[in-house]
């Protein structure tokens, strides 16, 4: 390793130098191994498409300036680019599929162990699938809901439902580029056949077609898996718990639970309150069954039950090296397989659930939605059986390394803070913009990665930059979790936000920083911006909002489809990395710059987190002048003699009206 163990993340960095003592290769060593990594891949410029390749172009202009077939930069940039996004609304979408398939196998009770929770959110998707729910069964209704989703995935005509819950002037948008998204898979098999050798070469048009398959998975296979979600598992509400390595329990039995669907962390988490296997673990020494997360599966399970999150993508090693846990059971999206190594050092099994991710060196167990709870509790057994073979000399818990943090920040979950029960409403917060007391709204999401050592925490400069100039930040993914595990998710870290976000926190009851959910659960701020369009007062489409979007440290490819359905969807996006297409200044001019006029926002690449954070502020200000919310109202008390003289389209103005303020059709004699 080529840095020193020193640094604000001090638990990470003394496991990381435990395993290079114990000679425990980690993912910060194989990055340094990987150094010089290639240029030509790092600009886009690396095109692999076809047997004539691969082929290499030089963006200085010494070498080769086309491909063989002729591909030039600006093609090769594009096509590399739709490909990213095309293969991260994939993932993101073949999750929504499996929830989807999921709800319809409960609905017909061919799913034991999983039960509709949220009959509410049902009702309301049902709603946008045109799904009739008079004098019908709730099962009934939840069949179809699932069928309905199911065909999102492959419908021969038509586009997604769910776009039609974006403001009808950003439909329009979509409408008038022909960038709506149709059937999820059609995207990206389409985004596939585009970018192969001889097909779409105008840079201009594979990047449209990366916008049409950004929104697919946006107001499509995620926003799917998100709502579905919520119907079986129920939508989050706030609740407390807790975050880091210190979550690892040293006198019980550990499983760890890692990926990103809930479906397998859920039973294993009802499997470990089994009274059964409770005595099982007595009977071993154990004092309990202890799950931990990592990754999304952590934040799914966080927000909705409270289960502890370990850590976030990058210390999965880590916690593995911890030498406590039984078990790591893993499904999809994000693992690592160096994971099999690490734990071949300790006691440490590690089992794969999904027939999509199989890991060589692991035990598979399939998970399936008719089997679920009793493989469950076969892992768990295992874990139990695995207790006794421990090593407690290779046992390092960093003490002190847990934080108490609020999560489960769902859309609806912030309409009832703001208005209650009875009048659940985006009012107060889209007032609070307008009166200048929150200047807007920030969502801080996305990966983190071992090209950022420990010792470096952006998301956090990030977010504190941010809170303390009065925007409001709502994180998801490994971002959540990385701020989440240092305190910064609970009210009292309002101390950090500027005058007017702490005024509205401490009115509201409500940290400055608001967990939303995992990546997937980006969808959620989709819904959130639509809604404060709809409540009104700050423009009429998403692109007019003071709202801005970032990822400092984007590592899975579905980050970047995150970030382009964002944009697409009328919100300024900054990644904290280079941009992608580097080597073809003309398409990176179009996504920094062209885009704005097209879809009214744009892409920015800044790796100096300070001035990320400025080009976020000065955006969020830009927007608000624009409102016309930044100029103060001259405001004049008016007498009696000055009410007689108002009148509201030729009727005298009543007691007790607002002149100026609660009608649009005043004026003076």
């Amino acid at each position: 390793m080529t840095k020193k163990f020193e640094g604000s993340d001090q638990v990470s960095l003394d496991l990381l130098k435990r395993m290079k003592e114990s000679e425990i290769e980690s993912a910060f060593d194989r990055y340094d191994l990987q150094q010089p990594q290639c240029g030509f891949g790092q600009l886009g410029l690396c095109c692999r498409h076809c047997q004539m390749g691969p082929c290499n172009v030089d963006p200085f202009g010494r070498g080769p300036r086309r491909g063989v077939c002729g591909a030039d930069a600006n093609t090769i940039a594009a096509r590399h680019y739709v490909r990213i996004v095309a293969a991260g609304a994939a993932a993101h979408s073949d999750h929504g599929r499996s929830v989807a398939q999921l709800l319809i196998a409960v609905a017909r009770g061919e799913a034991p162990g999983y039960r509709i929770t949220d009959t509410k959110k049902l009702f309301e998707v049902a709603r946008v699938f045109d799904v009739s729910t008079k004098d019908r069964k709730i099962e009934e209704i939840a069949e179809e809901v699932g069928e309905m989703a199911l065909a999102e995935f492959g419908k021969a005509y038509g586009t997604q439902k769910f776009a039609t819950r974006a403001p009808i002037n950003r439909q329009k948008v979509w409408e008038k580029l022909d960038v709506t998204p149709r059937a999820i898979d059609r995207e990206v098999t389409e985004s596939m056949h585009r970018t192969g050798m001889g097909t779409d070469q105008d840079y201009n048009n594979l990047i449209m077609q990366a916008c049409r398959t950004s929104l697919a998975d946006g107001w499509g296979g995620a926003m799917i898996a998100t709502e579905l979600q919520d119907i079986l598992f129920g939508t989050p509400k706030p609740t407390r718990g807790t975050a880091n390595l210190g979550v690892i329990k040293e006198d019980e039995v550990n499983i760890l639970v890692h990926g990103h669907e809930p479906q397998m962390s859920e039973m294993i988490a009802v499997a470990s309150t089994d009274e059964e296997l409770l005595n099982e673990a007595e009977a071993v020494g154990a004092n309990g069954i202890s799950v931990a997360g990592v990754c999304c599966t952590a934040n799914e399970m966080l927000m909705r039950h409270g289960i502890p999150l370990a850590g976030h993508m990058k210390m999965q090693e880590m916690a593995i090296a911890t030498g406590a846990i039984e078990i790591v059971t893993v499904d999809i999206q994000c693992v690592m397989q160096a994971d099999v190594d690490v734990s071949g050092y300790y006691h440490t099994k590690m089992i794969t659930t999904s027939p999509k991710a199989k890991i060589t060196g692991a035990e598979h167990i399939e998970i399936n939605d008719e089997n679920a709870y009793e493989k469950a509790k076969d892992i768990v057994r295992m874990a139990i059986n695995n207790y006794p073979n421990r090593d407690k000399s290779k046992v390092f818990i960093p003490k002190g390394s847990k934080s108490q943090l609020v999560i489960g920040f769902s859309h609806e979950t912030i309409k009832y803070m703001l208005g209650g029960k009875f009048r659940a409403s985006y009012r107060p917060l889209n007032d609070n913009i307008m009166n200048g007391r929150i200047r807007g709204v920030a969502g801080v999401v996305g990966c983190t990665s071992s090209t950022v050592w420990p010792d470096q925490q952006p998301y956090m400069e990030l977010v504190k930059q941010l809170i303390a100039n009065n925007i409001l930040v709502v994180q998801t993914g490994c971002a959540a979790a990385e701020c989440g595990r240092e305190g910064m998710m609970v009210p009292e870290f309002m101390e950090n936000a500027g005058d007017g976000l702490r005024e509205v926190c401490e009115a509201v009851g409500m940290p400055p920083v608001l967990h939303a959910g995992s990546c997937v659960d980006n969808s959620r701020i989709l819904i959130a911006c639509s809604e404060m369009v709809k409540e009104g007062g700050l423009g009429n489409d998403i692109s007019e909002l003071p709202v801005a979007g970032a990822c400092f440290d984007w590592m899975h490819e579905k980050a970047l489809t995150i970030g382009h359905y964002f944009v697409t969807s009328g919100v300024f996006t900054i990644f904290g990395t280079k941009t992608p297409v580097a080597g073809a200044p003309v398409v990176d001019k179009l996504l920094c710059e062209g885009l704005e006029d097209i879809v009214g926002a744009k892409w920015a690449f800044e790796p100096d987190v300070n001035k990320m954070a400025q080009l976020m502020i000065d955006h969020i200000e830009k927007k608000r002048d624009a409102l016309g919310i930044n100029v103060k109202k001259e405001r004049k008390l008016y007498d009696m003699a000055d009410r007689r003289a108002l009148e509201v389209e030729g009727s005298t103005v009543q007691a007790g009206c607002e002149p100026g303020i609660a009608h649009s059709h005043q004026k003076k004699d």
